[in-house]
This record gives structure tokens, sequence and C-alpha cells, in this order.
């Protein structure tokens, strides 16, 4: 699958959704893979023209758990190295700002779940692939830890009033976000039904996450499809350099 997107899920319900919904209507292959059920991660990125790390509920260091991050982690810095477009999503980000010398902590205060407005940085005028997003453009949350360091050079793009590092760039093809573009209230509300009793044990709210989803659904579907499209953008022109 030459041209096809490798993308990693780590647990069942946390696919690639509207991201992945986007980047087939404009006609990439994705190649998922689903290694927390036996699927196998290659070696390498050869034969691939992307990658794409999707969330799920393990700690990023978290090796006991998921035993395939050490793969993961090695194709991300394949990705970084060669300038193969890279987007990791929520838990995705979170292991490339880790492995590549950033921190990734626990939260301090209640897990940051539901739709969340996200501020734009200086840096954001002009990127790629997050240059378009709105400033106060809403995206949905789910997560318990946050990159409290990104790594050395990473540039910041989006903020957030709970959160600092929403997203950021690293090198020339590598992006990371914490929230999670691919996900609508659908996909919440079953996280919601596994994961709502703990949520509302740290002094989360999960019904109101997913109320607040539903509420911003036209919206999450127009800033984020248009995201992933201009990240698949970035693929073809990184394909066209390679010749």
């Amino acid at each position: 699958m030459r041209d096809a997107i490798l993308v990693v899920q780590h647990e069942d319900g946390t696919g690639p959704g509207l991201v992945g919904a986007a980047l087939a209507a404009d006609g990439h292959r994705l190649d998922l893979r689903h290694p927390w059920a036996g699927d196998p991660l290659p070696a390498s990125l050869a034969g691939h023209a992307g990658l794409l790390v999707l969330g799920g509920a393990a700690n990023c260091e978290d090796d006991a758990a998921a035993p395939w991050l050490p793969a993961v982690r090695a194709l991300i810095r394949e990705a970084v190295a060669d300038e193969v477009p890279l987007l990791g999503i929520c838990l995705g980000a979170q292991i490339a700002a880790s492995c590549l010398g950033g921190k990734v902590l626990p939260r301090s205060s209640p897990p940051e779940v539901g739709a969340v407005p996200l501020h734009r940085l200086p840096a954001v005028e002009g990127d790629p692939v997050l240059g378009a997003v709105p400033e106060g453009a809403r995206a949905a949350q789910w997560h318990w830890d946050d990159i409290v360091t990104l790594p050395p050079g990473a540039v910041p793009l989006l903020t957030g009033d709970a959160c600092t590092h929403q997203a950021f760039r690293l090198g020339a093809a590598a992006w990371g976000v914490q929230f999670h573009p691919e996900v609508l209230a659908e996909e919440l509300s079953a996280w919601a039904l596994s994961d709502g009793p703990s949520v509302r044990a740290a002094g989360g709210d999960p019904d109101a996450a997913v109320a607040s989803v539903r509420a911003a659904e036209p919206q999450l579907r127009a800033v984020w499809s248009a995201m992933a499209r201009a990240w698949g953008a970035t693929l073809r022109r990184a394909g066209d350099r390679r010749g």
C-alpha cells in the first residue's frame, strides 16, 4: 500500500472517524492497524505516504499496558527525521511529544472533556494544516494527561483555557493535537458510557461533555474536516518532493 496512510488505532472505539472520512473522501487510502488486537506494525514507513496516530486510554509511556508503543515511537521518530507527514491525535500527540524530548504528565485538575474553545497563537498564521482554524473554534476533548513541555524546536499553534498545548508543529511535516478532531457526539457518548464513572469521580461531567459536543457538531464537522483535508494535502506535496 505504497500510497496509503498508516493509521495506528490503540483500542476499540477510537477509530479515525471524521478525520478518516475526510481523508478518504479526498482519495487517500488508509492502512488501519489494530496492534491491540494483534495487527503488526511495520518496521518502517517505507511504502506509506503518512502516519496518523490516534488516541487511547493508555499513558504514553505505559509500555506494559500498550506493548506496541516502542514501535509507534520508532515510527514517529522516523516520520519526523524523514519529513513523512505525521498527525498525532490526543494520545498520538502525547507519544510524539514524549518520545521527541517533551514531557507529558497527569492533569492536576479534572479531566478535560467536552467541546472546548481553542485560541490561536501567533505561529498558527499561515500554518498549512491549522492556519485556517478560526479563533474560538471548539474541539472535542477527552483526556486525563497533558503535554506540559513541548519537544525542543516544536512550535505551539493552538492553546486553551485549561490546557496550554492544544496543537503544535515539529519540523516541516509533523503535527500534534491534544484534542479529538475525529470525534462527534456518537463516539463521545460511547466513551461516556464506559468511562463516565471515572470522569465523575475525578470531578468531570460526562453528560455535559456529550451535550456540548452534540451542540457544537456543525462547527466540529466543518472545521476539523477542513483540517484533515489540509493535512492530506501535505502528503501530496511531500510525495511530489520525493518524486
